[in-house]
């Protein structure tokens, strides 16, 4: 299979290949999903270094997994649900939770000003998060940080799309609550 094959080849069709052995689909397979598979384990570790060695691993063991794949489900999101299975393992063998804070957000091109203002509504988000279960910090992860909709958090999670409608609405009044418990501190994250 030349570049150009692979380049413009479905997921589906280069998973099928790589299942067979075919090195360059699994090459095109890991170029096309690596960063998605680390923004997963970073949105639910909140630390890079740890998102890096389970993405690392993740795509280490995927050789041998993807020979386990059906194709009932898009390649996306079964590599959705690897990366999100992989990350809450992480942080059930993970001795404390102050790791897991560190680094949500990094601004770069914001002014000074407006990076002390997102710093602390930031800082009050991370915390005010943290206080979430992580079924319901799981689903802020793929609805808000990767933008998906109700339906494809559900298949990524395994749950309907109603459960995902119920732990947002779970999500928001929680955050309500801390954010008037707060006197506002963390309001303006809320928008």
């Amino acid at each position: 299979m030349n570049k150009k094959d692979t380049d413009e080849s479905p997921d589906e069709v280069l998973a099928t290949r790589a299942a067979s052995g075919d090195g360059a689909a699994f090459g095109a397979l890991l170029e096309r999903h690596y960063d998605r598979v680390f923004r997963i384990a970073y949105s639910v570790l909140n630390n890079q270094a740890e998102a890096e060695d389970v993405t690392q691993e993740i795509w280490a063991a995927l050789p041998a997994k993807i020979r386990h794949w059906r194709g009932e489900a898009k390649l996306t999101s079964w590599l959705h649900r690897i990366a999100l299975n992989a990350a809450k393992d992480s942080l059930r063998r993970s001795a404390t939770r102050a790791r897991a804070v560190k680094g949500y957000v990094e601004i770069e091109t914001l002014s000074r000003g407006e990076i002390a203002d997102t710093q602390t509504r930031l800082s009050w988000l991370q915390s005010a998060l943290e206080t979430l279960s992580d079924d319901l910090r799981a689903t802020a992860a793929l609805t808000l940080g990767e933008e998906m909709n109700f339906a494809q958090a559900g298949e990524v999670l395994g749950i309907a799309e109603g459960t995902v409608a119920w732990r947002m609405s779970e999500i928001r009044k929680r955050l309500k609550t801390l954010a008037l418990k707060d006197n506002g501190q963390g309001k303006e994250a809320l928008v």
